[in-house]
C-alpha cells in the first residue's frame, strides 16, 4: 500500500466516509448506570440482588451503587462489606430510589411504587397471582420500564433466573422434608434415605419441571426411591435423561397415585402453572389414606397449592399438621437460604447490567437481547404482556413495534 492510499484511509475514517452503520457503532457510547437496591420490605423476604462482590465489579466499571442500610442483613452481608465494595450506605429508601435503575426480589409495594420517580427502570419479580390491576395502573402513570424475573428468558429460550430459584427451591425441599422426618414433635425420628436391611425412604414428587429434578437428584443421592407424577410423557422422558437414573415414572393417574402416597414418606407438590393458579392434585381424601408421620413440602403454595389440604405457612410458624401428615406450605423456599440465593440472583444480574452500561443504556440493550425483551412487562408506563393485559382488562401494545416506535 502506498503512501497516498494510506493518506486516504486516514482521511476517510477522520473526516466522515466510514459507512453510516460503522459510524453509528463507533458512535454508540458506553453508560454510567445508577443502581438502587431498597431493603426488602415485603413479609419473609431475605434475599437481594447483589452481592458486594458484585457491586465491587459494577463499580470498577464506572458504574455507582445506592444501597439502602440493612439491605443484605438477612442473606448475613453487613453494610461495611458493600461500602468497601464502593456502595453508597444510605439510611432511608427515598434515597435509594433516586437512582435511574432499581433492583429488588419481591415485587414493589405500594408505598414503594409511591417513591419511584418517572421513567425509572425496575427489575423484580411479579407474583402475578397476588396482584390486582391497580398494581399496574400505578407504575403506568409513572411511565415505569419493569422486567419480571420470571418473564426473563436466555438465548435458548429458558427462564434464567426461575430456573435458578427452582434449583434451589428443589434441593432445599429434600432438605426441609428430611429434618421435619427426623423431628421428634412432628415427625417419628425417621432418617431420610436407604440403610442395609432397612426399606430406603419413599420420595413421591408431583410434577416433572426443575424443582422435581433437583429434588430427585437429591433424594436419590441420599439412598431414597423416587416416583414422579406429571401429566407430560416429554417431561418425565426429560427429567430420566437429565438426572441419568432409571426412576418410577407415571402419567398422573389417581388410582396409581393413590397407590404411591400410600407408602410415601415425603411428598413434594411441584406443579407449576402458567395461568398463575395451580389445579388440586392430591386430594383430601388422598391425604387422610397417608401413612402417619409422612411429610408433604407443597412448593407450588405460592399459586394456591396442589394439595387440598395445604393452607399458606411462615419461615416463623412454617409447618402443621392435619391427618398426623406434617405440611410445610411456606411460598419463598428460596428464602430459606438467602445468601445462597442472593449469590444465585447477583450471578445472572451482574452480567446484565455489565451490558445494559456497555450498549448505552436500557433501550439499546433490549433491542439487541431478545430474552431480556421477554422480561419487559412494561416499557415507559405501556403494558407490553398480553396474558396481563388479558387478566386486567388493561390496554396493550406489542413491544417490538414500541421499540421500534421510540427508536423512530
Amino acid at each position: 500500500m502506498n503512501q497516498s492510499q494510506k493518506n486516504y484511509i486516514k482521511f476517510s475514517h477522520s473526516d466522515g466516509l466510514m459507512p453510516k452503520e460503522e459510524m453509528l457503532e463507533v458512535q454508540r457510547s458506553r453508560s454510567k448506570l445508577s443502581i438502587g437496591i431498597p431493603r426488602e420490605t415485603s413479609h419473609q423476604e431475605r434475599r437481594l440482588g447483589l452481592v458486594p462482590e458484585a457491586v465491587h465489579l459494577l463499580v470498577q466499571n464506572g458504574h455507582s451503587v445506592i444501597i439502602e442500610a440493612g439491605a443484605g442483613t438477612g442473606a448475613r452481608f453487613n453494610d461495611n462489606e458493600y461500602s468497601e465494595a464502593g456502595a453508597q450506605v444510605v439510611y432511608s429508601a427515598p434515597e435509594v430510589y433516586q437512582a435511574d435503575i432499581i433492583l429488588k426480589v419481591a415485587p414493589p409495594t405500594d408505598e414503594e411504587i409511591e417513591l419511584m420517580k418517572e421513567k425509572q427502570t425496575i427489575f423484580s419479580a411479579i407474583h402475578l397471582s397476588n396482584q390486582e390491576s391497580s398494581f399496574f395502573r400505578a407504575m403506568m402513570r409513572k411511565k415505569i420500564t419493569a422486567f419480571a424475573h420470571e418473564y426473563i428468558k436466555d438465548q435458548f429460550g429458558s427462564f434464567p433466573v426461575r430456573r435458578t430459584i427452582s434449583e434451589i427451591v428443589g434441593n432445599a425441599s429434600i432438605m426441609i422434608a428430611a429434618r421435619y422426618l427426623s423431628d421428634p414433635d412432628y415427625g417419628k425420628g425417621n432418617m431420610l434415605g436407604g440403610f442395609s436391611g432397612i426399606s430406603p425412604t419413599e420420595v413421591v414428587i408431583i410434577g416433572a419441571g426443575t424443582v422435581a429434578e433437583n429434588a430427585a437428584r437429591v433424594a436419590l443421592g441420599m439412598g431414597a426411591t423416587v416416583k414422579v407424577f406429571d401429566d407430560s410423557i416429554y417431561r418425565l422422558r426429560r427429567l430420566q435423561v437429565n438426572i441419568q437414573h432409571r426412576i418410577f415414572t407415571s402419567i398422573l393417574q389417581p388410582k396409581v397415585l393413590l397407590n404411591a402416597l400410600h407408602s410415601a414418606d415425603i411428598v413434594i407438590g411441584a406443579i407449576h402453572s402458567i395461568q398463575g393458579k395451580t389445579p388440586v392434585i392430591v386430594s383430601e381424601a388422598m391425604v387422610r389414606e397417608m401413612k402417619a408421620g409422612a411429610v408433604i413440602i407443597d412448593v407450588s403454595i405460592d399459586q394456591g397449592g396442589c394439595v387440598e389440604t395445604s393452607k399458606t405457612t411462615t419461615h416463623q410458624n412454617p409447618v402443621f399438621k392435619k391427618y398426623d401428615i406434617i405440611h410445610y406450605c411456606v411460598p419463598n423456599i428460596a428464602s430459606q437460604v438467602p445468601h445462597t440465593a442472593s449469590y444465585a440472583l447477583s450471578n445472572f444480574f451482574t452480567p446484565v447490567l455489565l451490558s445494559i452500561g456497555g450498549e448505552g443504556g436500557v433501550d439499546n440493550f433490549i433491542r439487541r437481547d431478545n430474552g431480556l425483551c421477554k422480561g419487559v412487562y412494561l416499557f415507559k408506563g405501556i403494558l407490553t404482556n398480553k396474558n396481563i393485559s388479558d387478566l386486567f382488562d388493561l390496554p396493550f401494545q406489542d413491544i417490538d413495534l414500541l421499540l421500534a416506535a421510540f427508536h423512530g
